[in-house]
This record gives structure tokens, sequence and C-alpha cells, in this order.
């Protein structure tokens, strides 16, 4: 496309569950629930605008013969401008969410080599859940793009529920990664320009737990409902394929349905539902219960929260002998979910969503959008639509009898039923519409653009004409050993004109050139210096001034050390080692407060950096988008060379960022420990070498002078 091409161009990242543009399976597991749905329709509506270009919903690619060819097709088009496109991630296979965090990094790769792709860079880049947050705010970081967030659920809440029900943070952390998912969560409300909320209940009471809670940087817009999906029943309708269905179950199908949608999963909170229906003589008498959760073949072969679920549904119903009043279809598809609330509105019914906790209730405003009043739990979301459309009731989700007795009040009033159900119509058009929504997030979107970015274009440079690069660490890594240097260098100056050759430390240029001249080595295309504060190219040392410019976001050095100076076991390094983009520590760890609280009290102030502790004894503070990974990338993007054909070798904590992704990397024998924790990884070759023999081993382990050898993807277990 050409530079005067208008319009927005959307970037939307959802990277777990199974994502394609009809037939949805929601329901599927865990990881197929309404941010599926949510993101799908979001893609769509922002595409519809007059004012957006293009949308492109960036996803896991999935190859597995146990789920539909759909979600191994590299691009799909869901609209005219709207595009679901699925970029590798890890193993081929398909994964559970919490597996999928080794692999984030990859997915980044990937989606940078699209963007270039596409030649333009993206007007916001918006994350769905805490793995897209990590993905989202490093792509933000790299292409100094702002980043919009939206968490779905948080895990501070999730833990805390968890805990509030007896369960052990040891086993909730071996389950779901808790921590990790948390500290993503945290990094992208750091990241994030704007975030958006679908309650006011979730800015208050969810975020507030946040140590980057900033109310400020925070907007309520709701989700919208398809209103051409959902929409009353009409006279003319046929009776839908999942009516007969329905009909197989239930003895007296004419009665007033009460209707659940939903996962099968204990926080959906079916069981007290089904109790309330089982113990309530007067409304087993006058309506039906219809539970759909997910779809099954065998209850037996589900995963164990679905299969306990399930499980204790069919002893409920033959505990209280609901046979011939209860519905659990085994199936339905998608186009059955807006023909069961026409169902339950034809037979002037209720919809019911029992849930734990709700952070919005997008089944709520479909029953609505059908005309069916709905109960409700009194938890987050259905507040704000019970509000907004006066279209039922809300209730204690843990008090069965209270919930029975509720029940038989809004099915035993029919003048009430149909004003509910007329207001809930009404609501949803004024809003919970998703041409409203979009209204509303574009304009938020024009308030926090602060101008337009160009394209990137290229430098004069040798780096345009090299197919591959490889990037060495100097102290401890490259250096350490006379005899080793030489050789080194004697081999990199034989190397090809194909090879670029770049250097990324934690010193400052002056004492890095002055450090190549002692030792002979060739000079750099390209030098990564104070951990990833500069870049500069070619034998003039130019710097990169737009990588400059992209660091420099929320960097307040004289505010930072106010609070770290103070600090015990911190001591400044000598001035030659700071920067203006870098303050340096000596750390001791025995008097110092953890790394962790250090970054704590950063964040209660505040404050944003990047905190790097390497080999135990040194502290380096820099910007939040300043590290020698982050740096490596934005040249991989800016010169067009892939990150497999980029290699890189390290031994301290500061390079670890730089050795993860999709890069190749080698590992010197004297590392840090800091570096142990990537032991195992395909594309980390920890070498038997130290200093520049190790590296020169790592050169020749993947042949980079040569046919490059890139090993397979490590696994996961799914």
């Amino acid at each position: 496309m050409s530079e005067n091409d208008t319009g927005h161009y959307i970037i939307l990242v959802s990277v777990h569950g199974l994502v394609r543009g009809t037939n949805l399976e929601l329901g599927r597991d865990a990881d197929n629930g309404g941010q599926i749905q949510y993101v799908v329709e979001l893609a769509r509506a922002l595409a519809r605008h007059p004012d957006v270009w293009r949308v492109d919903l960036l996803t896991r690619q999935v190859i597995d013969h146990k789920v539909s060819s759909d979600y191994a097709a590299r691009l799909e088009a869901i609209s005219d401008h709207a595009f679901i496109v699925r970029l590798p991630c890890g193993p081929r296979r398909y994964l559970r969410k919490e597996v999928l965090w080794p692999h984030l990094d990859s997915f980044n790769d990937h989606a940078l080599q699209h963007i270039r792709r596409i030649g333009r860079l993206p007007t916001v880049i918006h994350s769905h859940y805490a793995d897209a947050g990590y993905t989202g705010s490093r792509l933000s970081a790299l292409l100094g793009v702002p980043l919009v967030h939206t968490g779905h659920s948080l895990g501070r809440v999730k833990l805390e529920r968890m805990l509030e029900h007896g369960a052990k943070r040891e086993t909730i952390e071996s389950q779901y990664n808790i921590s990790q998912r948390i500290e993503a969560e945290e990094q992208a409300l750091d990241s994030a320009r704007l975030v958006i909320a679908s309650t006011q209940q979730e800015v208050e009471e969810q975020y507030s737990q946040y140590e980057h809670y900033q109310p400020k940087r925070m907007e309520v817009i709701p989700p919208g409902v398809d209103l051409e999906r959902f929409h009353p029943p009409k006279r003319q309708d046929p009776k839908p394929g999942i009516g007969y269905e329905l009909a197989r179950f239930l003895a007296q199908p004419r009665r007033p349905m009460i209707l659940a949608l939903s996962r099968p999963d204990e926080r959906k909170n079916i069981e007290t539902l089904l109790r309330a229906f089982g113990t309530h003589p007067r409304l087993r008498d006058m309506a039906n219960l219809v539970v759909v959760a997910g779809n099954r073949d065998d209850v037996a072969a589900m995963d164990r929260g679905a299969r306990s679920v399930l499980t204790n549904l069919m002893l409920m119903i033959d505990r209280y002998d609901l046979y011939g009043t209860v519905a659990i279809p085994k199936h339905h598809r998608p186009e059955d979910v807006p023909a069961l609330y026409r169902l339950a509105a034809r037979s002037k019914g209720i919809f019911v969503n029992p849930a734990l906790t709700e952070p919005f209730g997008l089944t709520l405003i479909e029953a609505a959008a059908c005309g069916v009043p709905i109960l409700a739990t009194e938890d987050g979301g259905p507040r704000d639509i019970i509000k907004y459309c006066s279209n039922g009731m809300l209730m204690d989700p843990l008090d069965a009898s209270a919930m029975g007795n509720k029940l038989e009040e809004m099915l035993g009033d029919t003048g009430r039923w149909n004003h509910w159900s007329r207001n809930g119509l009404r609501g949803v058009k004024k809003h919970y519409s998703w041409d409203s929504h979009v209204k509303k997030y574009l304009a938020a979107v024009k308030r926090m653009q602060g101008g337009s970015r160009k394209k990137m274009v290229e430098a004069r440079s040798r780096l345009p004409m090299v197919d591959r690069l490889f990037i060495c660490a100097l102290d401890n890594t490259l250096l350490g050993d006379r005899r080793a240097v030489l050789a080194f260098a004697e081999r990199m100056r034989n190397a090809g004109q194909n090879i670029g050759f770049g250097i990324a430390t934690g010193r400052s240029l002056d004492n890095t050139l002055k450090v190549i001249k002692e030792n002979r080595l060739p000079m750099p295309d390209l030098m990564i210096t104070s951990v990833g504060a500069e870049i500069h190219y070619g034998h003039k040392m130019v710097e990169d001034v737009a990588w400059t410019r992209h660091i420099d976001h929320r960097w307040e050095p004289e505010a930072l050390r106010k609070v770290l100076d103070k600090l015990p076991g911190l001591k400044l390094q000598a001035k030659a080692d700071q920067h203006r983009f870098k303050i340096s520590y000596f750390f001791d760890e025995k008097k110092a407060p953890s790394y962790r609280e250090i970054v704590r009290r950063l964040r209660q102030r505040d404050l944003h950096a990047n905190v790097i502790q390497s080999r135990g004894m040194f502290l380096d503070v820099v910007p939040v988008r300043v590290s020698k990974g982050l740096a490596m990338r934005f040249l991989s993007v800016r010169w067009g060379i892939v990150p497999e054909n980029i290699l890189v070798a390290g031994s301290c904590g500061n390079d670890d960022e730089l050795l993860r992704g999709n890069t190749l990397g080698v590992v010197v024998a004297n590392y840090g420990k800091e570096l142990e924790k990537l032991k195992g990884r395909s594309r980390i070759y920890f070498a038997e070498g130290e200093h520049a023999w190790g590296v020169l081993e790592g050169i020749d382990y993947y042949n980079f002078f040569g046919d490059i050898y890139l090993p397979q993807e490590e696994s996961a277990l799914a």
C-alpha cells in the first residue's frame, strides 16, 4: 500500500483457544468461552467502520488432526476488511493456554514478520487476556505503537476466589501458572495507553488489586451483541432443530423454559441452579429446566473439570427424579444458540446466569436481545446490565432456595414478564450494540494517538545486503581468552559479505569501541550498547535516532534514583558506566531488598522501568522499552532479517531476553546461574567451550556460515 492510504490499521491479539470466523466452538473447553466470540465480532464491527482500513486478528495456528483443519489456515477473511491471521507458536498441536507461555516470544517474532509483510505500522495493538498482554506489550514496545488491553478475566481475582474455596496455592500455581499470568497482566497494564473494561466494577474492584492500577487510563466500553443473529422470535419462524432435540427430554415441552447456557465449569455454578429447581416443587410443576453445557460425546472422555460437573448434574437429576422436566442436550451448533433464546422467549421463560463471578455476561445481553428476561448473579456485569436494561433480577448465586423463589416469582407474573422483555430489547439496542461499541472505541483511540508514525525506512548500511546476522555479548562471552578472541576475529573476517556482525553489551559506546580496538575485533555492522539503550550502525557508528525516540517513554531517571539510592545493598557504579537511559548499581544480595521487592516499590510509585539483575552482583535500571532483546527484535524488523537467521551469544542475565524466541542462541560454558532456566530449549545451545571458544562452537553447531541448521521447536505438555 502507499503512504497516502488512510484509515486505521488495527491489530487484535488473542492467542489461545480455537478462533475462526464461523461455527465457533464455544464451550468446547475452558479456553473457548465468550472471549473468542468477543474478538471475532469486534474485528468485524471495527472493519465495518469507514475510518478503518484493515483489522487483523492475530491468533495461534493449530495443525492437529484432533481439531478442524480450519485452524491450520494462515489467513481467513471474515469480512471485506477483517482477517484472522494464524501464526506459529510452539508445537503445532492444540494446547491449553497454561502451557503456551514458553512459546509467546516465538509468536511475537512471527507477528513482527506479518506486520512487515503488510508494510504498515498498526494504529494500535489491542491485546486480549494475559497471554496476549505479554505479546502485545512487547510488540507495542518494539514498534512504538500504542497498546490497548482488555483483560477479560484477571489472575489476581481468580487466585483470590480459588484460595477462598480452599485450593492450595501450590496446586493453583502448578495447574494455572498463576504467578506468570499475574506478572504478564502487570506488564500489560504498565504498557497500555488504554485499558478497556466491560463494567465499572471491573475497574474499581478487580483492576484495583494490581500494582499498575491507573484508573485514568481505563475506560468502560461494554461489548456488543450481533442484533442480526440475536432478535426476538417471529411468527413465521419454523421450529428449530434444537427444539426437537429438547423434546426428547421433556414430557411437557410447551411449559415455560428456564434456560442456562455455559461451559461445564464449576465456577458457572450450574449445580446450584439444578438444586434450586429440584428442591422447589411448585417450580417443577410450572416450568422446564434446559441446561446447555457445551458439547459432549462421552462424559468419561472429557477433561476432569467438565467430567466432574456433568457427572454431578446427572446424579442430581436422578436424586431429585427430574426426568421429563430437565433437558441437558449432548450437542448443539452455533446457530442453535439464538434459537434457544427465542424458544425461551416464546415459552415466556427466563434466562439464568448463576455463575459465582461474572466479569460481564455476554449471554445475558444475547438473551435480552431475543426478548428473554434474566436472572443473574449479583456480581460484575449483571449489575450494569440490569441497571441499563431493567429486564430482570439479581440473586445470590449460593442461595439455592432464594434462587428457586425468584424464578417462581418471575414466571408467575405475565405482566411484569412482558415489561422486562420490552425493556431488554430497548436497553440492548441503546447500550450494547457493536455500532455503539465501535464509536466509543475509535473515539478513545483518537484521543490517545498523539500523531501519526511514518513507515520505517532503511538507512544506508551494509545490513540490507546481509541475509543473516550474528550478535554477540562482550564481557565473559566474547572476551576472556585472548587466543580465542583472535581465532574468532579471523573467522569473522573470512565469513563472507552475506553475514552481518553485531555486538550487544552493557558497556557504553565509547568503552565498547575502545575494547574492540584493543582486541583487534572486526568493526561491527551494528552495536547495541548500554544494555539496549543505544543502537549504532556502520563504521561511523551512526545512532539510530528512531530507537532513541522510541525508548524515551515514561523514563524518569531522577525519580527512579530518588527511590533506589536510598535502598541498602545498592551502590552506584562509576560515572562512566552510567547513561542517560541506564542507571547502574553494584548489587549486594546479602543487604539489598529482593529483585521482586525493588520492582514492587517502583510500581507503587507509578515509576516505569525495566530492572535487570545479572551475575548476582549488578543491577541495571533502564526504560521499559529497553533491553538487549527488544533492541535486537527492533533490528530484525527494521532490516528484514528473520529471527531464524539471527544467531545470538551470551553468558549472563541481561542476555536472557536476547536468547529467547525464534532466534538461534548459544550460551558459553562460563555462564551465570540466571541462564540455567534456559537449558533444554531446542534453539539455545549450551556450549562446552568458554568465552570465544564457546561462541565458535555455537557457530559450528548451527552451521551458521553455511546452510543454517534449525532445530525443531521444543514440545510442550498439553
